[in-house]
């Protein structure tokens, strides 16, 4: 099953690169899957799972309808195969649709 996720890279501190894009779980729903990388789920404070071979701390959720899912804001990129699903399903904001970043 793939979803439109909200991918925050944790590994150098509490804010870091941001992306929107298609991330694929696992049957069990443990493990996420997205670029070629697999992350498995975990408890974390600021983080919720980590990169399986580099054992990096990444924050992946479900993206907010307001877009504000970064913690302390900033620029987040839309991955091209997501973009137009992101602004017209989650945000509500088809006219936007042509945009591969929005602000959080």
């Amino acid at each position: 099953m793939k979803r439109i996720m909200y991918i925050e890279d944790k590994s150098t501190g509490l804010d870091g690169p941001a992306r929107i894009g298609r991330v694929e779980f696992s049957r069990s729903m443990r493990s996420f899957y997205y670029r070629g990388r697999r992350f498995e789920k975990t408890v974390g404070y600021k983080y919720n799972c980590f990169d399986a071979e580099t054992g990096d701390a990444y924050w992946i959720s479900g993206p907010k309808k307001n877009g504000r899912d970064k913690l302390y804001g900033g620029v987040v990129e839309i991955d091209e195969d997501a973009r137009v699903d992101y602004w017209t399903e989650i945000r509500n904001a088809p006219g936007l649709a042509h945009l591969g970043k929005c602000r959080s």
